[in-house]
């Protein structure tokens, strides 16, 4: 690894700014802070930032609900997510927002850079528009049923049933969800880029050899499939940037959003003197560029971004790091169970580093879905910070005060326990420089086991009992104090507030350069605790109090109305003898698993009574463990035409009830009817 000094700028993505922050987005925030803080220990100049993404349609109806504009609204969420993120210690060096001078300078200047240099196409296209509301309606903001399997309650762009895609406009009985109404046909022009005419330098940006290997997989997928033009542009009414030259016609969110990135740089330069923006943007930049994000983004950072950058002359990031999502015991973050639970709620019960080490104990370089299991959580906080690491300073530092008037030893009593303990500092190294956060703790933790051991062997309670074995106890109980020392080094990224309290106590700063000097003949602080246990109490406390505030119940006033959605229209009336050709039948589930290549799919095997069927259905967003739900009954439409899907062959339709996506549940049947029996 070289040891000469890096110019690093490093990013995460930027928070929407319609809601609050959640321990899900903390994960990404703290795997990126602990990246930045190892770097900063190594020296190196790092810049970290990150904005609030303030524009798009949700935030234009959210803030008309609210009764106020979108700039209050905007400006009220970003100090929000500002007070979270300085709660859990992340060390933003600027943050911004979406809607500023500087981003839509930016988002001009490569709207028509792209323009100039013809990656800019213009066609009229139909849309679905809400005459009520009078606006045009992004694909989410539509719903109905789904054309391919009938599926009702569909949004506008894909079914979450039999995981077809389409338009909005092939939809049946679509309804717009602002208004409830039943959209219209209008034309309108819109703007496209051309991402088409980038494939064969985003195919050697993957052969660079630097991406993630999953994103570099997904992305020859992409390319397999074909990649088209993307749509840059929305009609007003649309809380946004107006693209220059045109009249009432607005910038997408996803154009200005990762511009965000460059907008809040440029900011940040404003603020520091001799910080030049082009030396980290411009096309001849030799700075590292990185983007921490979660995998629901990266085809838009992947493909997209990259390809924006290259069309409009700016450079590209050296690499995406991209990381999955955060589950709770097992299991989605679900509000009914307080596990979907917000930044601040977080903070009104827990220390957050207790967070911080736990997800770096569990965090790697690869895209796997992290499970903050809360009892291991609380058992492993315990076990490793307070019962290892913080006890090893404590069962010292006592003798240290009162038999050495807090004076260290003037030699190290076991040279190779030192020498082994602080050589492991670039094999630790390198595992943060690789974002293998959870590989850094085990090797921490297991020099941590071999300090205690030591000291459990020299055991300086029965020296200091004994007479003339003063030198020794002095020797043994400084020894401990090092060996604490370097291990809190390591630490440093992932625990800086228990680091700084460590530095007070020690008298002396952290670096990654110092921590194979030892302290000889030199005074320690009085020690004071420096870690708090955690009760699984406030754990419990920390769950009821996020049930309430997601019921609402906490500040009901505070709470903003969501518009009633309408109820799905009725189909046109049927005959007896129509309704007599749908086949439903009761089915037994044998085996269900999820489709690892689909976030939507589960695989049934279904016992019809005798025959078996293979069944896709896509719910899987509403059973996290599909294990359980084998031996239930469930109803299904067993004369429904075989579908060739990617996955397999799905010989039918499993019935369920709910408006999609976790909010879907199987009909249920009752005791008595058995696979096979006809619905009737």
């Amino acid at each position: 690894m070289s040891t000469s000094l890096r110019k690093i700028l490093v990013t995460c993505a930027l928070p929407y700014a319609n809601g609050p922050i959640h321990l899900g987005h903390m994960l990404e925030h703290i795997q990126a802070d602990i990246w930045v803080r190892f770097q900063r220990m190594r020296g190196n100049e790092i810049y970290f930032i990150c904005a609030d993404d303030a524009h798009g349609t949700p935030i234009m109806l959210k803030a008309d609900q609210m009764g106020i504009s979108p700039e209050q609204l905007i400006t009220e969420v970003r100090q929000q997510h500002m007070a979270d993120f300085a709660g859990f210690n992340i060390s933003f060096d600027n943050y911004h927002s979406t809607h500023s001078e500087e981003n839509r300078e930016l988002a001009e200047t490569i709207y028509t850079r792209l323009k100039n240099r013809g990656f800019i196409k213009i066609r009229t296209i139909s849309q679905l528009f809400d005459p009520e509301k009078q606006m045009f309606l992004p694909d989410r903001f539509v719903k109905g049923t789904c054309p391919k399997c009938k599926a009702p309650d569909q949004y506008g762009d894909n079914c979450e049933v039999c995981s077809s895609t389409y338009s909005p406009m092939d939809l049946l009985n679509p309804r717009s969800v602002v208004s409830g109404a039943t959209p219209v046909v209008k034309e309108s022009e819109h703007f496209f880029f051309d991402l088409p005419s980038f494939e064969q330098m985003l195919k050697d940006w993957i052969s660079s050899g630097s991406l993630q290997q999953e994103v570099a997989n997904k992305m020859r997928e992409w390319f397999e499939a074909g990649l088209q033009q993307w749509d840059i542009s929305r009609d007003a009414p649309y809380f946004g940037f107006k693209i220059p030259g045109e009249q009432d016609k607005y910038f997408y969110v996803w154009l200005d959003a990762p511009i965000g990135y460059m907008a809040s740089f440029k900011n940040l330069c404003s603020q520091k003197s001799g910080l030049n923006f082009e030396s980290f943007w411009g096309q001849e930049s030799q700075a590292e560029l990185y983007h921490f994000i979660g995998k629901d983004i990266m085809y838009f950072h992947s493909l997209f971004w990259p390809a924006m950058l290259e069309g409009a002359q700016f450079r590209k990031p050296n690499n995406i790091f991209v990381h999955g999502y955060v589950t709770v015991n097992g299991e989605k973050m679900s509000k009914s169970r307080g596990t979907f639970i917000q930044a601040a709620t977080y903070l009104k019960h827990l220390d957050p580093e207790y967070l911080r080490y736990y997800y770096a104990a569990k965090l790697s370089n690869r895209i796997d879905d992290l499970d903050l299991n809360l009892e291991d959580f609380v058992q492993r906080v315990n076990s490793d910070l307070v019962n290892k690491l913080v006890n090893l300073a404590s069962r010292n530092a006592g003798f240290i005060q009162k038999r050495f008037a807090g004076k260290l030893s003037a030699r190290i009593e076991d040279q190779a326990l030192f020498d082994e303990v602080s050589g492991q500092a670039e094999k630790i190294a390198d595992c943060y420089e690789n974002r293998e956060f959870g590989k850094a703790i085990r090797e921490i933790m297991a020099l941590t086991d071999k300090a205690n051991k030591y000291i459990d062997d020299k055991a300086p309670w029965v020296l200091a009992k004994e007479e003339n074995q003063s030198t020794q106890l002095h020797d043994v109980c400084s020894m401990g104090i090092q060996l604490f020392r370097i291990l809190i080094g390591y630490l440093k990224p992932v625990l800086p507030q228990l680091a700084q309290r460590s530095e007070a106590f020690l008298q002396t700063e952290l670096s990654w350069q110092n921590l194979h000097e030892p302290l000889l003949d030199h005074s320690i602080a009085p020690f004071k605790a420096l870690f708090t246990r955690l009760d699984m109490k406030k754990i419990e406390a920390m769950l009821e109090a996020s049930k309430q505030e997601n019921a609402g119940l906490n500040n009901p006033a505070e709470q903003p109305k969501a518009p009633q959605e309408a109820v799905e229209p009725f189909e046109a009336t049927i005959s007896i003898d129509d309704f007599a050709k749908l086949d439903l039948r009761v089915a037994k589930v044998l085996q269900c698993e999820a489709v690892p290549e689909s976030n939507k799919l589960l695989k049934f095997i279904l016992d019809l009574g005798g025959e078996t069927r293979q069944v896709f259905s896509g719910i899987k967003a509403a059973y996290d463990k599909p294990e359980q739900l084998v031996g239930r009954h469930v109803i299904m439409v067993a004369n429904l035409a075989p579908r060739k899907m990617k996955f397999g062959l799905s010989e039918g339709m499993i019935l369920s009830a709910g408006s999609g996506g976790s909010d879907l549940f199987l009909l249920d049947v009752d005791q008595g009817a058995k696979a096979g029996s006809r619905v009737k």
